[in-house]
Formats: structure tokens, C-alpha cells, sequence
């Protein structure tokens, strides 16, 4: 069993990747890169790294995969009630108050659990017909888990129905999807003006302007140099007066757009752009 990763093995990797699918993890966070690596060397028992690489070069079917450990990011639904509290009862309302639609971009969606917690939300609050929504990711294989909305049963009860209890609901769960089985399958009328795209925030690319930009829990995965580049993406992307949401563990108050924006609820890490 391979216990640690050289650097030197690190950087043929993330070249091999670059050069043969034109992905860039240069800048990820080194530890969280090294965990995941580890962990795919274990569950498909390399017992060498550059057997990793043979297989990498060699499959792009494999990569997929590859791909696929190295981005999940584990989710749930109405993660931190009390965020989704702030953004249902201070952040949306000023929203629709001054637009007749509102765009959303979920950035970094992973298997869609926020985008269903985000479409949940809206349509109680009779928002969902006014609002239109972006979901990406790097990843197309969890983006086809999203659209699908096929989630473990378990999931729903230890979990997910336990946050949505704490955000507020105004029904149940429940009421927004069927039982098959072991899994649950989500109203797809909750869906129906989401547009799912391929989107690698380490591209620097921006794709549309939007209202409010969800981007959390993603962010801890790269280091500070790609951080300050995606923050400049998203910048870029927002409109004036545009809400930024990020994860709890993380903030853009040392970026070098920082100026440009202000802290709407610090806990609950929800900014807004005041200036381009």
C-alpha cells in the first residue's frame, strides 16, 4: 500500500492530464489532492504510481472516473439551514423585488443536491417561475447524477429531511419526491428551467452575468493563487449588486477583488458587488 505521494510524481501527473485532457490541477490545494489520489490508488489497488499514470494515458475511460474521484465534493441538501434562512428571507426578496427574473448560477453543483434545495425554496416562496438557474460542474458524469435527482433513501431521512425541518419548510420533504426502492427520485417540475452545463471554474471563463452565485464548498479545494482567480471569475460574472454565497470555511476578504464587494452576513459568508 502506497502511504505518501512525491511531489516529483505530483507534477507528471497534473502535466500528463494537462497535455492529453486539458484539465489543470496545478493549482489544487496539495493535501486535498494527495488525499484523493491516495484514496484512488487504494480502492483501484495500484501498488505503484506510475501504474496510475499508465492507465491514465492510456484509457480515457478510465479518466473519467479518475475524474469523478478527484472533484466529488460529499453534499446535502439544505446544508447550513440557517444560510438558506438568510437567502429566503434577506437576499432573495431584495432580488425579486428589483428584477423581474432573477439568475442563479450554482457553481461547482456536484450531484445537484443545493439546486434542488435552491428550486424547493423558490417555488414555496412562488419565486420559480421568475427565476432562471445555472448548474455546473467539471465533472459530466456527477452533472448526469444531478439531472437525474436519483438520491439514496437513507440519505433523505438521517439528513435531508432533517434540514429542511431546520431551514423552515413549509411542507415536507417528502412531498417533493417518490420512493423506488432504495433511492428517491426528485419532482423533475422543480427542474424545469435549470440549465445543466460542463463548467471548469479553473478555466477562467465566465458564461453568462448572473444574480446570485452559489460557490461552496469548492474553493477549499484550490490553492489561494487559483482561489483569487476564480474570485476574479466570479466578479466578472456577477452584476452590480449581485450576492456571492460561499462555504462556511471559506471567504474572499483577502482577494484581490475584495474592495469590490461587501459583507452582507459574515456567519453565514454571503457578499455582495458593489462596484465592477
Amino acid at each position: 500500500m502506497i502511504e505518501d505521494i512525491e511531489i516529483n510524481d505530483l507534477r507528471l501527473l497534473t502535466q500528463l492530464v494537462k497535455e492529453k485532457y486539458d484539465y489543470d490541477f496545478s493549482n489544487y490545494a496539495i493535501s486535498s489532492f494527495k488525499r484523493r489520489l491516495l484514496r484512488i490508488l487504494e480502492i483501484y489497488k495500484f501498488d505503484t504510481f506510475d501504474k496510475l499514470l499508465i492507465k491514465i494515458k492510456n484509457e480515457p475511460v478510465f479518466f473519467k472516473e479518475f475524474l469523478s474521484e478527484i472533484t466529488v465534493n460529499v453534499t446535502e441538501m439544505f446544508r447550513d439551514p440557517s444560510m438558506w434562512r438568510e437567502l429566503r428571507d434577506k437576499v432573495l426578496p431584495v432580488l425579486f423585488q428589483s428584477h423581474d427574473s432573477v439568475k442563479i448560477w450554482h457553481a461547482g453543483c456536484s450531484s445537484g443536491e443545493e439546486v434542488y434545495s435552491m428550486a424547493i425554496m423558490l417555488k414555496e416562496n412562488g419565486w420559480l417561475d421568475k427565476a432562471k438557474i445555472f448548474a455546473t460542474d467539471i465533472d459530466h458524469t456527477i452533472l448526469s447524477k444531478a439531472k437525474e435527482g436519483k438520491y439514496a433513501v437513507k440519505n433523505m431521512h438521517e439528513l435531508n429531511d432533517k434540514n429542511y425541518f431546520r431551514f423552515g419548510g413549509k411542507t415536507q420533504l417528502s412531498d417533493y419526491y417518490k420512493v423506488e426502492g432504495q433511492h428517491i427520485l426528485m419532482d423533475k417540475k422543480l427542474v424545469s428551467n435549470i440549465t445543466y452545463m460542463e463548467h471548469n471554474l479553473a478555466s477562467g471563463i465566465a458564461f453568462a452575468k448572473v444574480d446570485l452565485i452559489l460557490c461552496r464548498n469548492v474553493l477549499i479545494y484550490f490553492n489561494q493563487n487559483l482561489q483569487n482567480d476564480v474570485f476574479k471569475l466570479i466578479h466578472q460574472s456577477l452584476f452590480n449588486y449581485g450576492y456571492l454565497i460561499v462555504g462556511s470555511k471559506e471567504t474572499l476578504v483577502w482577494c484581490d477583488i475584495a474592495s469590490k464587494f461587501i459583507t452582507v452576513n459574515n456567519e453565514e459568508k454571503i457578499f455582495k458587488k458593489i462596484r465592477d
